[in-house]
């Protein structure tokens, strides 16, 4: 299953699925279960593949506003120098522990939406990455039990305002900027994933095609990252983890590359879809 997260053409905020062909969404919001955060702790794979199959798909897409497939995460984290071939073109020493840090739901959009660069750097970074989304959840998850405690996965924009992530030793001011990232469209249920290690990870900038590597060269595995993390958080339904971006990065091209209004971000991830984000100047 595709699953979304969209103003549908009333204005209201909704959720639902993509019909087989991908041409049209359904709107499966009720007043109990009124988003997909809420849908994966409430329905379990079973339940929410019955109202998927029993849902009115006939929203067309040209109707809505694509929002995150979760517009408000619980918790949203992130794993630095996570393959191998980026900690090398950093000149980085592979990292003893996966690399975490947070970022803020305001800082993500959907797709189509735009992102922005700051007033204050002209130094924003694209980053394409996989993100796991969780359903189950759980706390002090064996790497054995991590794939049964994730809903689905989806493409990813991380992005980074690089002066900014560097003025000391703390990347958050850097990864956190109002509408840096976005991710989507969708989020693709594990059950049509059967082999996430051999997902490709792509971006592209003007179509021009910048980073590009395989989910089976992480440094720390889906199941390592999620394991590691449940150790010290709980990872409830709708939470968000992206794992890593590979070389290619624009900061450390010679000349640096950095988006710049009027440019048109995509990332790709195999069999996922592709993520399309229009980069504009923060508006005044």
């Amino acid at each position: 299953m595709r699953l979304a997260s969209f103003i549908a053409p009333d204005g209201r905020p909704a959720f639902g699925a993509l019909s087989a062909d991908g041409a049209r969404l359904s709107n499966l919001a009720t007043g109990e279960v009124p988003d997909l955060r809420t849908a994966l702790g409430s329905w379990d794979s079973d339940e929410l593949r019955r109202r998927v199959a029993q849902a009115r798909h006939d929203i067309a897409l040209a109707d809505i506003r694509w929002l995150p497939p979760i517009p408000q995460p619980g918790k949203i984290l992130c794993v630095g120098l996570n393959y191998a071939a980026h900690a090398g073109e950093a000149e980085r020493e592979m990292p003893r522990h996966p690399s975490v840090f947070t970022r803020f739901a305001d800082t993500l959009v959907g797709h189509g939406q735009p992102i922005h660069v700051p007033r204050c750097s002209t130094q924003l970074d694209y980053e394409a990455e996989l993100a796991v989304v969780i359903g189950r959840g759980g706390r002090h998850l064996r790497q054995e039990e991590a794939s049964a405690a994730i809903a689905g996965y989806a493409c990813f924009a991380e992005n980074s305002v690089r002066d900014y992530q560097k003025h000391t030793g703390q990347v958050t001011p850097g990864k956190n900027f109002h509408a840096s990232g976005g991710w989507g469209p969708w989020l693709v249920t594990v059950d049509e994933v059967p082999d996430v290690n051999g997902l490709e990870v792509v971006s592209r900038l003007n179509g021009r095609e910048m980073q590009r590597d395989s989910v089976a060269h992480l440094i720390y595995s889906i199941a390592q990252i999620v394991a590691y993390v449940s150790e010290f958080t709980p990872l409830a339904p709708g939470d968000l983890i992206a794992t890593g971006t590979p070389a290619g990065v624009g900061s450390l091209r010679k000349p640096p590359v950095f988006m710049t209004a009027g440019d048109v971000l995509e990332v790709e991830v195999t069999s996922l879809g592709t993520l399309r984000l229009p980069v504009i100047a923060e508006p005044a």
